[in-house]
């Protein structure tokens, strides 16, 4: 049973985003990220990247610096955190030892930090961990 969902979808035509943070005038494309059990959130959180960031499995593909708004929900929590962000990793398939995905890096806006901030809290001392993780 999997511990972490995804969801992609195309561009979501509600999605309030800062200014100029859409390239091209396009609205960036949705994903969808429901993460279950604390050590799954360990495993996709990416504390070495500026300002936080996650990885997300998904067999989607995305260059790096893509716009994406991604939409996640942590353990027990019902809240759904809405945070734009850009393509920061990306894990391409037949990755040995590690899972096909994208890593986003949560942008520089009050959601961003708020969700930055409650992924922290909910991993908490495990943050200094050295046990690997879907990226590093």
């Amino acid at each position: 049973m999997s511990d972490a969902t995804t969801d992609t979808k195309a561009p979501h035509p509600a999605a309030a985003l800062p200014a100029g943070a859409a390239q091209g005038g396009a609205r960036p494309s949705v994903i969808s990220l429901a993460i279950r059990e604390k050590a799954a959130l360990y495993a996709a959180y990416m504390p070495f990247v500026q300002g936080g960031g996650i990885f997300v499995p998904t067999p989607r593909h995305a260059n790096l610096g893509d716009d994406l708004y991604l939409i996640l929900t942590l353990l027990e929590d019902t809240t759904k955190f809405a945070v734009p962000g850009k393509v920061a990793w990306i894990t391409p398939p037949g990755s040995t030892g590690r899972q096909q995905g994208l890593g986003i890096q949560f942008a520089k806006t009050e959601a961003g930090e708020q969700v930055r901030a409650k992924i922290e809290e909910l991993i908490g001392a495990a943050l200094k961990s050295s046990r690997p993780t879907h990226t590093i």
